[in-house]
């Protein structure tokens, strides 16, 4: 199983990057915290590691690293604009429960 990049999210990358001459890349990690044990952090970066998974689509490029891979095998990276507000979303069939804003998980 592969984690992938919607076109909604890819679309939405680019634009952000494209302002960003210096960070042109998103970093999607995991990180332990959140009302739910671990949190998505999406960082602006210059470049990619050696060892990062990297998904370009549509002009974005998406970097992940070796230790949150795990965490999101399978993944769809999205990108939802809607009542609530502009937002990425992660569809993680790892996750077992995430908290109500969408932006920790447990597994």
């Amino acid at each position: 199983m592969t984690i992938t990049v919607t076109e909604r999210a890819a679309t939405r990358i680019a634009e952000i990057t494209a302002e960003e001459a210096n960070a042109p890349v998103l970093r999607v990690s995991v990180e332990g915290g959140g009302c739910s044990g671990f949190q998505y952090k999406f960082d602006l970066v210059g470049a990619q590691a050696a060892d990062d998974l990297v998904i370009t689509r549509n002009g974005a490029t998406v970097v992940i690293d070796p230790v949150s891979q795990q965490y999101m095998e399978g993944a769809e990276i999205d990108f939802v604009d809607d009542l609530i507000g502009a937002t990425f979303k992660i569809n993680n069939p790892v996750a077992t429960a995430s908290c109500g804003c969408g932006t920790s998980f447990s597994i």
